[in-house]
């Protein structure tokens, strides 16, 4: 990707994605958007400098799970990997973006999840802080402007002209590519599908995708078990200790902001920052297995 592409304005926050779909995380893993946040302007990012706002333009639009670590965002963007983490620490310093881990549990075991969660709406401590002990209602998911699967059938001329597709045909073939991430298919599998032994010549190309598509769909993937989060736990930006929320000013604790005893101790019944894990592990332990249970 050019860098000319990455330095317009901070005000312009729609930033061309790659010819190639975005690398997605490990399940349970990469971006996940805030709740609650305001529609998308073009001044979004423009209390930014320009780099740090073309970087956060360009998270936003990424779809949830996508993997935003600097390893792979530096494969991509016109930034090295030291550029990347100093500007995503920004983006935290901005209220954008925040990290850390949530515990969640399944029917026999209590699992650690890392979690780097993004906010186009720029959020004080105040609101990450309630955001963390769950006080801030979810609201009713929001498709990206550009789904995952709408990006896929959009580049897949790149990779084979024959199967050039129009805005309306991917917007038609959306939902059957949709249907393919949801049983596990990566964006690999679903390109050698579409595009492996095609004819010679290919008449009409969203028919054959279309065509492809249901033929070649794998089989359902078993549904896991229903997850529930019962904590969450955000880090600071230099030290990556965790913490309580209240405890982070601008995404840091208080030894990094040279303040050591500014150590909140959080809302009554919380369990204090250093004890979170060792309280999670007495938890787990106590837990019977389902094959013991009467």
């Amino acid at each position: 990707m050019a860098a000319s592409q990455f330095s317009a304005a901070p005000c312009a926050p729609h930033v061309s994605l790659p010819a190639l779909p975005h690398p997605m995380a490990n399940p349970g893993y990469g971006k996940r958007s805030a709740p609650s946040q305001l529609p998308g302007t073009e001044s979004d990012f423009a209390h930014l400098p320009p780099r740090e706002a073309s970087i956060a333009a360009y998270i936003d639009q990424l779809p949830d799970g996508a993997d935003i670590s600097v390893k792979t965002m530096a494969k991509v963007l016109p930034y090295g990997q030291c550029a990347l983490r100093t500007a995503l620490n920004r983006l935290q310093d901005a209220g954008h973006l925040r990290r850390g881990s949530e515990c969640v549990a399944h029917d026999e075991v209590l699992l650690w999840v890392t979690r780097t969660f993004f906010s186009r709406t720029a959020r004080d401590d105040e609101w990450w802080a309630a955001f963390t002990r769950g006080d801030v209602p979810p609201e009713q998911r929001q498709h990206p402007t550009r789904s995952r699967a709408f990006v896929l059938l959009a580049a897949l001329g790149r990779t084979a002209p024959t199967l050039t597709l129009s805005a309306a045909d991917c917007t038609a073939l959306e939902p059957q590519v949709t249907a393919w991430f949801e049983r596990g298919a990566t964006a690999a599998e679903l390109l050698h599908a579409l595009t492996d032994g095609l004819p010679t010549p290919v008449h009409h190309a969203a028919a054959l995708v279309r065509r492809r598509l249901t033929d070649k769909m794998p089989p359902e993937r078993v549904a896991p078990a229903q997850q529930r989060t019962v904590l969450r736990t955000l880090e600071c930006s230099e030290c990556r200790a965790p913490g309580h929320a209240e405890a982070l000013i601008g995404g840091r604790c208080g030894p990094c902001r040279g303040n050591p005893v500014d150590t909140p101790t959080g809302p009554a019944g919380t369990v204090p920052p250093t004890g979170v894990r060792s309280r999670m592990s007495e938890v787990r332990a106590a837990m019977t297995p389902r094959s013991e249970r009467r």
